[in-house]
């Protein structure tokens, strides 16, 4: 009867630990790979086919003293190019921008002339767990994000891991294999 019961300890706790958040690992994506956010770089052919959703990050990468980028609200300013009323600036030359709900984002570059040529992004920002996404349109491993460079869990689910991992273990041991 002991021995039941651990077995059940462990496994309820290993599923507490891991009940559903593998599927849902986020993902950081580097705009433009590995060019980032330049004059030069395709963004458009970038973007095209890659899914995002929600919690995942979208990273830009840039020269400073070069560049800004203006996200805007509606998809009028976005294709003008108009970044008379942004949303917000970002002018770091690196940063990260959670994507916290569903819904089409926008970002140009807040030169006119660099906009109009293309450097500019709308995101559109899918549900966690939409099952109408699968690991081949999500993009290739050279365009996510540094650290982590592959679709990864985060911290706290790798806490699990080690725990669970660890439950197991001490299962194996008590029951003497």
């Amino acid at each position: 009867m002991e021995k039941m019961l651990l077995v059940l300890v462990v496994v309820m706790a290993a599923m507490s630990c891991l009940g559903g958040k593998l599927a849902h690992a986020q993902l950081h994506h580097v705009v433009g790979g590995d060019r980032g956010w330049e004059s030069s770089t395709d963004v458009a052919a970038w973007s095209s086919g890659r899914v995002f959703q929600v919690g995942d990050k979208i990273w830009f990468a840039y020269s400073a003293a070069q560049e800004s980028i203006a996200e805007l609200k509606s998809k009028e300013e976005y294709e003008s190019c108009d970044v008379t009323n942004p949303i917000r600036m970002f002018t770091d030359g690196l940063n990260s921008i959670l994507l916290e709900g569903e819904g089409i984002r926008y970002f140009v570059s807040s030169k006119t002339d660099s906009c109009k040529n293309g450097l500019k992004l709308h995101v559109e920002v899918m549900p966690k767990g939409d099952p109408n996404v699968t690991t081949s349109n999500v993009g290739s491993a050279s365009t996510l994000a540094a650290a982590p460079t592959t679709p990864t869990p985060s911290g706290s689910i790798r806490s699990c891991y080690s725990f669970a991992l660890f439950l197991v273990g001490f299962w194996l041991c008590y029951m003497g294999f």
